[in-house]
């Protein structure tokens, strides 16, 4: 990762993972799902709120094959339930992308567009 061995393949491993992690939560955002954490982290939250989404949430992303893990009550408060989603600096873009239009319609069947972006003009 320091570049020891002469090469800059960890820098350039650490650029893509912030790079696939900030177009993947913009783009979530855009979309409006509610993510948690900050831009460049690879793990992100997604809100779904109501315990009952969860399994459903879970069943729509595994039948489009999406890896997701759910969190529910214990872990979090009971109406804070979550999909957490781990980004890779090996995902390509058409790979975020097709999980990206994949979750666009989950958001639809679901009605998970929690915020929407303000109109410009």
């Amino acid at each position: 990762m320091q570049g020891q061995d002469g090469t800059n393949v960890g820098k350039q491993k650490l650029q893509a993972l912030r790079d696939n992690s900030n177009y993947f939560r913009m783009r979530l955002n855009e979309m409006g799902f509610l993510t948690l954490g900050r831009y460049d982290s690879p793990i992100m939250p997604v809100m779904l709120y109501l315990p009952t989404k969860i399994r459903a949430f879970s069943r729509e992303c595994y039948k489009r094959g999406l890896a997701t893990v759910v969190v529910g009550f214990p872990a979090v408060p009971l109406v804070m339930a979550r999909a957490r989603f781990c980004i890779s600096a090996a995902h390509t873009r058409e790979d975020l992308d097709l999980a990206l239009d994949e979750l666009e319609e989950v958001a639809d069947i679901l009605m998970l567009r929690y915020t929407r972006p303000a109109l410009c003009g």
